[in-house]
């Protein structure tokens, strides 16, 4: 399982900059106004051969500060609660402010790694300003500066080496995700398919708080099941479970083979919907994607499931390989179907194709389309294979594989896609230097 790291902190410390340096993207809005990073943002990040997920706990606030007193104790209680380790931003321009101290009064108690980061250390003479920091009684403190970089090295050293180790789940059960907005029907389907009251189903969002595992053994098929809290957009500061819900559901798709999108034909699957299936492609997990009470969407005659997939499938290009069910769980409709297809997904995201099978399939192939010459160079692709990975993957072992663009790559994908079969299935094709 990988580790989640959150980053905690008051408006305007620097998070969001931090952030992006350590995803390398620019993936939440920076900006002066308080408030401004509207989702939780979740990304990967790696240093020294350690992957980690890392959460921006964002603006907590839109509001005014006596808002935001109470909203920071309870996003620090979920990090407390949820992370593996947590990273304190402070900035050493505004010094010790009471809310710092808030914060610092609850990572006190932790038995988790605290690290302090005092950002905006960009010369020897905030260095010694940096000093006053000692007085939040967590010990060392790290200086930096998430503008231009200087000291994150030395904190992300430090961090990794508190990460704790990735642990190789014993069961080999496959593990089925369900995941979605709030209030998409998760519970009630899952409760659906065990065919007990195993949780809670309310029309308050969020009642399901913790994904809960539950072993499922029915119809031949084994595996675990997993009942996430929905993702859902942050907007209004009440709006506080969001924080866990993102992180329960993060950590649920890192932590699962198949991912069973379900969400709400009534609402369309809208932005965040999509957020969470490239959630899921960019962790390389299997999908299906379940579309819930397609009985209630009225005037089906302009929404036929023709052109609703159609929909689905604009979206989420140019990954489009994906099985799309209509079910209703109220009326049980479909929702076997459902599993066994996510039994197939699971199939084919272990399937192993023999090299030789694959060379034989795909060369000639190639040869009847050979990659675009580029600037007068002849690109020559000799063989190729699947890497030993546990979703896969394909090599290419060619002359001069800096020249071969991603449409080529994407051609190849598609063939693949047609000769072997990986519905539901992210795949990375590779060139090589032969």
């Amino acid at each position: 399982m990988g580790a989640i790291v959150a980053i905690v902190g008051r408006p305007n410390v620097g998070k969001s900059t931090f952030f992006n340096r350590l995803i390398q993207r620019r993936e939440a809005i920076v900006d002066a106004t308080s408030g401004v990073t509207r989702d939780r943002h979740y990304g990967k990040s790696d240093w020294n051969g350690k992957e980690f997920s890392l959460i921006d706990t964002g603006g907590y606030v839109l509001g005014s500060d006596d808002i935001f007193e109470q909203e920071i104790d309870k996003q620090v209680e979920l990090a407390i609660l949820e992370a593996d380790a947590i990273i304190f931003m402070v900035d050493v321009e505004t010094g010790v402010t009471g809310m710092d101290e808030d914060v610092a009064k609850l990572l006190r108690r932790v038995n988790k790694p605290v690290f302090l980061a005092v950002n905006k250390v960009d010369n020897a003479m905030r260095e010694e300003d940096a000093v006053e920091f000692y007085s939040l009684g967590l010990g060392d403190f790290y200086t930096l500066s998430s503008i231009n970089g200087s000291g994150t090295g030395e904190l992300l050293d430090a961090l990794v080496e508190k990460l704790p180790e990735v642990e190789n789940d014993e069961s080999e059960l496959p593990r089925f995700a369900v995941v979605g907005r709030p209030n998409a029907g998760k519970s009630s389907f899952i409760n659906a398919l065990i065919g007990e009251e195993r949780y809670i189903v309310t029309d308050i969002a969020g009642t399901t708080r913790d994904s809960i595992d539950t072993k499922y053994n029915r119809f031949g098929f084994e595996f675990n099941l997993v009942d996430t809290a929905g993702i859902r957009r942050k907007s209004k500061v009440k709006e506080d479970l969001e924080f866990y819900s993102v992180m329960r559901s993060v950590r649920a798709i890192e932590h699962c083979d198949v991912c069973l999108l379900l969400f709400d034909a009534t609402r369309g699957f809208d932005g965040q919907v999509e957020n969470i299936f490239w959630l899921a492609a960019r962790n390389n997990k299997g999908i299906v994607i379940l579309v819930n009470k397609w009985d209630l969407v009225e005037d089906k005659e302009t929404n036929t499931m023709k052109q609703y997939t159609q929909r689905i499938k604009k979206a989420i290009e140019p990954f489009t390989d994906v099985p799309i069910l209509f079910i209703s769980v109220l009326t049980k409709q479909r929702i076997y179907k459902a599993i066994e297809t996510a039994v197939e997904v699971y199939q084919n995201r272990s399937k192993k194709i023999k090299t030789r099978h694959f060379n034989d399939v795909m060369l000639p192939i190639i040869e009847n389309y050979p990659p675009p010459a580029y600037k007068g160079k002849f690109v020559k692709i000799k063989f190729c294979t699947q890497l030993p990975t546990p979703y896969p993957q394909f090599a290419f072992f060619c002359n001069l594989p800096q020249y071969v663009r991603d449409p080529y790559k994407r051609y190849l994908e598609n063939k693949i896609r047609e000769e072997f079969d990986f519905t539901g299935v992210p795949m990375t094709v590779f060139m090589r230097k032969k």
